[in-house]
């Protein structure tokens, strides 16, 4: 199952706007794609009210992960969002 650390660089951390964003994006995956703070239980990252309660704030790393065809990329592309400040 593939799965990448990536530090959260929106300023709001993965709240309102960033956890939107991220929730649409993971949605659209052909996997699904879970996501959790470090030592923390996994959530669906399809869903914006799943990754609010992670309480995931700006700076702190969180696992990203997905299992199936396609997981890698689906998780690379989420990644990626979660890396880049969505505030901007």
């Amino acid at each position: 199952m593939p799965e990448k650390r990536v530090t959260v660089a929106s300023k709001v951390g993965l709240h309102a706007r960033p956890a939107a964003t991220v929730a649409k994006a993971a949605a659209a995956q052909p996997v699904a794609v879970h996501i959790a703070k470090a030592g923390g239980d996994p959530v669906a990252a399809g869903s914006v009210l799943n990754l609010m309660t992670l309480a995931a704030g700006y700076g702190d790393e969180v696992i990203i992960s997905a299992e199936g065809e396609g997981a890698e990329a689906a998780v690379d592309a989420i990644a990626e969002l979660v890396a880049t400040d969505l505030d901007a």
